[in-house]
């Protein structure tokens, strides 16, 4: 089994389902046989990718994964597309842990021949997110550089903390990434230095940063990666970087 990656944060709009597609196409444009699974009911990241939804997920279905996945932009890179009813699903797993169990099981036996996955968690920290943070080897935390940055931060780190301490999990190591970076602004560049020289955050801080980039938030309403719709843009270049920075480490 290769690198499975969560892309987590429990703050919306912070580009955690754009860094989940950018970096899925990334590491399959570097070769890797590679999996995107999309665990939030709003599924953006199977429509940001031209893809329909499903009526129902497939990880809580009877179907192997292998059924269900749909090749997205050629090649290397597939998705397990996205269900808006999944909400209902985490709500049954929160009460049902034979049906987490079960879909523990498929995950696993799904994953298998891939070298790379990459999971889109639900914008929270509800049943479904501590799941695939225990199914999984690293977790990537994207952050914009607001003022309540931090404070998401010090949340995040505690469930992975608490994640770790449950055992049975793969969960190794986590990195931060700063996303809609714009160095004209002196809270960006406030946030920035805050995070980088904290105890507590600043080993987990990758060196790449992701630029403000229309073209970034345009791709997704065209069905395609930045790497599709502008590959020449700062956007492409800062996630193909931010691609070479996480394979550094696996």
């Amino acid at each position: 089994m290769g690198q499975i990656f969560c892309v987590a944060n429990q703050k919306g709009g912070v580009g955690k389902t754009t860094t989940a597609i950018s970096l899925a196409s990334a590491i399959a444009r570097s070769g890797r046989r590679t999996l995107l699974i999309d665990l939030d009911p709003q599924c953006n990241a199977t429509s940001g990718l031209g893809i329909q939804p499903t009526r129902r997920h497939p990880l809580a279905d009877d179907r192997d994964i292998s059924e269900s996945v749909v090749p997205a932009e050629g090649g290397n890179l597939t998705i397990l597309p996205g269900c808006p009813g999944f909400s209902n699903i985490e709500m049954m797993a929160a009460r049902d842990p034979e049906l987490l169990a079960r879909m523990t099981r498929r995950f696993l036996d799904g994953v298998a021949g891939y070298e790379a996955v990459l999971i889109d968690s639900p914008p929270s920290m509800g049943p479904m997110t501590r799941a695939a943070l225990a199914w999984s080897t690293e977790v990537i935390m994207p952050i914009q550089c607001e003022f309540f940055a931090m404070e998401g931060l010090v949340r995040m780190i505690d469930v992975l903390r608490r994640v770790k301490q449950g055992g049975g999990g793969t969960l190794a190591s986590a990195g931060i990434v700063l996303t809609m970076y714009d160095p004209q602004l002196e809270l960006t560049r406030e946030v920035e230095r805050q995070i980088r020289e904290s105890e507590v955050f600043g080993n987990y801080v990758y060196k790449t940063v992701i630029p403000w980039d229309v073209t970034v938030s345009e791709a997704p309403s065209h069905g395609k990666s930045i790497f599709e719709y502008a590959p020449r843009s700062r956007g492409a270049r800062a996630y193909a970087e931010l691609c070479m920075e996480v394979l550094e480490y696996v």
